[in-house]
């Protein structure tokens, strides 16, 4: 089904899915949703993937035409695949792992009266939790998207034009993007989610306070899609923040840089010193091990001890995170919050993002990606991380 190349990095996943499902007495996991098809087999298809808890999988396909390889079963339904795992001398599971964060409703009772297993466990939390960690071949595809990310980025101060608009300005990005080499599509996990490409936030549009789960806001252009740029002006005296996708490869990196229209009030300037230190100090506290609610309350306390707690994280809506995982998915495990219980394990990556919003100008700060290494953590998004002029 695969490249040899990816070989080995997807039988270092079955592994370590297996050693997770056995962790938790299951038996079999049956996954659908695209993002792990990709991740257990290195492409979207309709269809299925089941793992037993030993043994290798087996591939359940509906479409594409012309998908060949071991254990690879065209079907119409999935009423097929007991069956079909029976003719293999595969068992019924007695625990049965499905994506129960993410199937509608009708699938996963479906699911589960076909196979009548005596339990059902949840395969969207071992999922998530197994993709924490990346293997070697995931490293380099988020290497990838780093070089095209910063490529993009360089190229951004010729998009400008005096009196565009915020979405005038992003519609010239995503040319750049597309040039660059992305693939034009943003992952995140949850519901209400949907965004494209990307977020620019330029003047006050960046206190809007948005339903999505991200560090800002921003009003949109449409009420369908209340995020980002919203037809703001670029004049004088205004931040334009650019948080646009880094997704080069299949891996997401992030990255967010802060331009100016004109000189900036010296709040604002202020306020971005202090972020590149809260990065700063983070990169120097972050190895395996570290807690990650201690990174939050690190930036936290020194936004607070600066003056600037009232516009850390936004100002009339407040994000209580200031980094979280990157992957297949923008928005994967560990997240930095106050709340986390989570610790970080060698060759986990995150996105890093202390920022501020300056009422009357913008937001400002710096995003970066993250490798946490075996001693230390590795940025991974190197490009300019001062104020760029415009």
């Amino acid at each position: 089904m695969v490249s040899k190349e990816l070989r080995a990095d997807l039988q270092l996943k079955w592994q370590r899915i297996q050693q997770a499902m056995q962790m938790v007495n299951a038996d079999g996991c049956l996954l659908s949703v695209d993002v792990n098809l990709f991740y257990t087999t290195g492409q979207i298809f309709s269809g299925y993937f089941y793992l037993p808890s030993q043994g290798e999988p087996c591939f359940f396909v509906k479409r594409p035409n012309g998908i060949t390889g071991s254990n690879v079963e065209y079907i119409r339904k999935p009423e097929q695949i007991p069956a079909l795992l029976a003719e293999k001398g595969i068992n019924q599971p007695n625990k049965l792992l499905l994506e129960a964060d993410e199937l509608s409703y009708n699938d996963y009772i479906r699911l589960q009266q076909l196979f009548n297993p005596k339990e059902t466990g949840n395969a969207t939390t071992l999922m998530r939790n197994v993709r924490m960690v990346k293997n070697p071949w995931e490293i380099s595809q988020f290497r990838i998207s780093a070089k095209g990310h910063a490529a993009t980025y360089a190229e951004i101060p010729s998009c400008y034009r005096p009196g565009i608009t915020d979405l005038e300005f992003q519609y010239e990005i995503e040319n750049k993007m597309r040039r660059q080499g992305s693939i034009g599509i943003f992952r995140a996990f949850g519901a209400n989610m949907d965004i494209h490409m990307g977020s620019i936030l330029a003047g006050d549009n960046a206190e809007a306070p948005s339903p999505f789960d991200f560090a800002l806001g921003g009003q949109g252009m449409d009420p369908s899609c209340p995020l980002g740029a919203n037809g703001t002006i670029l004049k004088e005296g205004t931040s334009v923040m650019v948080d646009m996708a880094g997704n080069y490869s299949a891996y997401l990196t992030d990255m967010t840089r802060v331009y100016a229209i004109g000189k900036l009030p010296e709040l604002a300037y202020k306020a971005h010193q202090v972020s590149l230190a809260i990065q700063h100090e983070i990169e120097n506290m972050a190895r395996p091990g570290t807690p990650c609610a201690d990174l939050y309350n690190l930036a936290f306390q020194m936004a607070e001890r600066e003056g600037l707690a009232d516009y850390f994280m936004g100002t009339k809506q407040q994000a209580k995170f200031v980094g979280h995982g990157i992957g297949l998915q923008i928005n994967e495990l560990p997240v930095l919050t106050p709340r986390s219980k989570e610790l970080l394990e060698e060759n986990m990556t995150f996105a890093l993002e202390p920022k501020f919003v300056i009422p009357g100008t913008g937001a400002v700060g710096v995003e970066n990606s993250y490798l946490v290494t075996n001693n230390a953590v590795e940025k991974l998004t190197l490009f300019e991380e001062n104020i760029i002029q415009l």
